[in-house]
């Protein structure tokens, strides 16, 4: 590693020997090109693998004490190694005619953007996944007292959304200081203080949340990143979260770079789709996302903890042409770039960023060497499902006569009655409260005076200021309902508003179920993460213990207030609770000021029968697609072999070293592609495949490009 000062010409002597000096002029020390390699592709493979553990294994080797500045030699030297391989990328670009516009987002997955001519229509030209993720954040280095390092060198991809870009859509959303109740970012009105909201899922959402509840700390110059993918998991864009939370501008910034690149016909999931729609809606991108037929909707995993209405307008499940995407490759393409967090922490924005593009574009490629796989495996699991689902549905629609259109039926029928629930008047949620301070008022009359006159008259004093304040609160909600006379227990309009009370604390009851179930089902997938260590296992199985007592004990509470209700509510078991596997089957019994039980479409039979013919249309669906996607990967294959034989053929007589590299390169993706090939024979020779063999023609790009740009 050690050499002597070398003469001015070092750096080329070097390089020829196959060396990159740690100094522009007089290295003294000098890495391997090798060594670099082998460099770059540990750490692609294993992000947590940093610069410093590579030079104290190199130290280690070479029998030298470790130093911290050494980190910095090999950090410079990785920094030229890379900016060659660009170079060299470039070189190859251009003469694979790759390096126009938009490239690489209208090539990067075949199976998604390698449109072909009189393929089957799709419902979704193309479909996309979006989300924020705050674990790649940098620090702000004058927090420490120190100034910033000065570093004016850019990002060499393409994934970036410029931040410029992103700005202009900073007020797209504006903050109302004076109504903190009206918030472009919902979809429903959020219902008074004190009562409960009638089907907003925007609060379950952290990033779903006004503007002014997203501000971070500014220690952080940057607080994450936020994605596009596509539904094989390419990163297909990205952009950096400056100071601040998921806001709305970057959604908007991916997406107008979506609609422009992509065009019509494509459908998008976000985890808050719901009530994201509302505000691209109103934004500039409004009208053009309409006039292209643009689909918002919510992920499989993040829909099924939205309300009952807000699936059935937004879950992948009830939209057609969906299939079997579930809408949350970002999740995992986050949960590998998470082990980038503790190496980027405390980068320069440029090697930040060149960290994340490093591993983004690594990602790419190991996502084209398992793509044909990741078809394989999803065109035998639809195939099963339809399967398996068919001869289910038919047995359930034998016993209970139902046809197809009944099932269409009962989901609209669902979807009218949740429509039509609405929250009490204002007057009404009054009249409820005024009950309930009535009985408040009776019981204090009754037994607080009691009870302190049996203690000798020590609390008289204690209980006469409470019996106080319920008087003043009677005659406080006395004077906002214009009340001349006190109702009386037992009167008529007591009565009537005594149900509604009661409903109330049946849905407090509901409610406090509702979260511990969630929290338990919650910790039972944890359990199951392959990531979860030993010791928080171990305390979410204690968690799991002490859960289950408080779900009885709420289950007999919420039993309680159910038997209370008139007519009575049917009571809950711990095995009714282990049945409710998705959150949205409270908001039926939350809702339900009458008794829907004699609905065809809320019989459990019925419910069951509906959810598995919406699960067979979508298996359908994703045959239809998956076979697009067999012919469009099996035609880029031939089309790419064939262009690139031409070329090399091409380069080798005007460029030679030029041609071998590239010969050199292709030799990793010609094996990847025979092994695609193999796969989709596989698929081919399926008992069940219903697609087009062999090798297609590709549509006209410059034209379907030309569109939109």
């Amino acid at each position: 590693m050690s050499a002597e000062p070398l003469l001015d010409d070092s750096s080329s002597t070097l390089i020829y020997h196959g060396y990159i000096g740690c100094a522009p002029l007089y290295p003294t020390a000098a890495i391997s090109l090798r060594t670099l390699a082998a460099y770059r592709q540990i750490h692609r493979s294993c992000p947590r693998f940093s610069i410093q553990a590579q030079v104290k294994s190199l130290c280690f080797l070479h029998d030298t004490p470790y130093r911290p500045y050494l980190n910095a030699q090999f950090s410079a030297a990785y920094d030229v190694y890379l900016e060659i391989l660009h170079r060299v990328k470039q070189r190859h670009h251009a003469a694979l005619d790759q390096d126009t516009l938009n490239w690489r987002m209208l090539n990067s997955c075949p199976a998604c953007f390698y449109k072909l001519e009189d393929e089957p229509a799709l419902e979704f030209d193309w479909l996309v996944l979006i989300d924020g993720n705050n674990s790649l954040k940098r620090w702000n280095s004058t927090i420490y007292g120190s100034k910033p390092r000065i570093d004016s060198r850019k990002a060499r991809s393409d994934y970036w959304i410029d931040t410029c870009d992103v700005d202009r859509f900073k007020d797209e959303v504006k903050t109302r200081e004076r109504d903190t109740n009206d918030d472009n970012w919902e979809d429903e009105t959020i219902a008074a203080e004190g009562t409960t909201p009638a089907f907003s899922c925007v609060n379950r959402w952290r990033n779903a949340g006004p503007e002014t509840r997203k501000k971070m700390f500014s220690v952080f110059d940057e607080s994450g990143i936020f994605i596009a993918a596509c539904r094989h998991r390419f990163v297909v864009l990205a952009c950096d979260m400056i100071q601040s939370g998921e806001l709305a501008k970057y959604p908007l910034a991916i997406i107008d770079k979506l609609l422009a690149v992509y065009g019509k016909n494509g459908g998008c999931a976000y985890d808050i789709g719901c009530a994201f729609s509302k505000t691209l809606t109103n934004s500039s991108l409004g009208m053009r996302a309409g006039e292209l037929d643009f689909r918002l909707m919510v992920g499989a995993f993040h829909g099924h903890a939205h309300n009952r209405k807000c699936q059935l307008d937004w879950h992948p499940m009830y939209i057609p042409g969906t299939g079997h995407t579930e809408g949350e490759g970002c999740e995992h393409i986050f949960s590998s770039s998470n082990e980038l967090a503790r190496s980027t922490r405390h980068a320069s924005p440029f090697h930040r960023r060149q960290t994340i593009e490093e591993h983004f574009s690594f990602w790419d490629t190991d996502k084209y060497a398992t793509l044909s796989n990741f078809i394989w495996n999803h065109y035998r699991e639809a195939l099963n499902s339809i399967q398996t689902l068919t001869a289910e549905l038919a047995v359930i629609k034998a016993e209970l006569s139902l046809t197809d259109d009944d099932l269409v039926q009962f989901l609209k029928d669902e979807r009218d009655y949740l429509d039509g629930l609405k929250l009490p008047p204002v007057r009404d949620q009054l009249c409820i409260r005024y009950v309930e301070v009535l009985d408040e008022l009776t019981q204090r009359r009754l037994e607080e005076i009691n009870n302190a006159l049996a203690q000798a008259r020590i609390r008289v004093d204690s209980s006469y200021a409470k019996l106080q304040h319920a008087e003043g609160l009677v005659a406080h909600i006395e004077t906002q309902l214009a009340v001349d006379q006190r109702w009386e227990i037992g009167g008529p309009e007591y009565r009537r508003f005594k149900e509604e009370a009661s409903l109330g604390k049946y849905r407090t009851a509901l409610d406090e179920l509702e979260r511990l179930v969630v929290m338990r089902l919650f910790e039972l997938s944890k359990l199951s993460l392959s990531g979860t260590g030993y010791k928080l296992r171990q305390q979410l199985g204690k968690a799991l213990q002490r859960r289950s007592d408080a779900i009885r004990n709420a289950i007999n509470r919420y039993n309680t207030q159910a038997a209370a209700l008139n007519p009575p509510r049917s009571k809950i078991s711990w095995k009714d609770i282990a049945d409710y596997g998705f959150v949205a089957e409270f908001d039926l019994l939350r809702y339900s000021r009458n008794d829907i039980r004699s609905s065809a479409w809320s019989k459990p039979g019925h419910r069951e029968a509906t959810t598995k013919f919406f699960k067979l249309c979508r298996a359908r669906e994703e045959i239809t697609r998956l076979n697009v996607e067999v012919r469009r990967l099996r035609t880029a294959i031939h089309d790419e072999e064939r262009h690139m034989l031409t070329v090399i053929q091409k380069l080798q007589v005007s460029d030679p070293h030029l041609g071998c590299e590239l010969q050199r390169q292709h030799r990793s993706r010609a094996a990847i592609n025979a092994m695609h090939c193999y796969r989709l024979n596989r698929i081919e020779s399926l008992t069940g495949f219903s697609g087009v063999r062999g090798v297609g023609v590709r549509a006209d790009r410059a034209a379907v490009h030309g569109m939109f740009e």
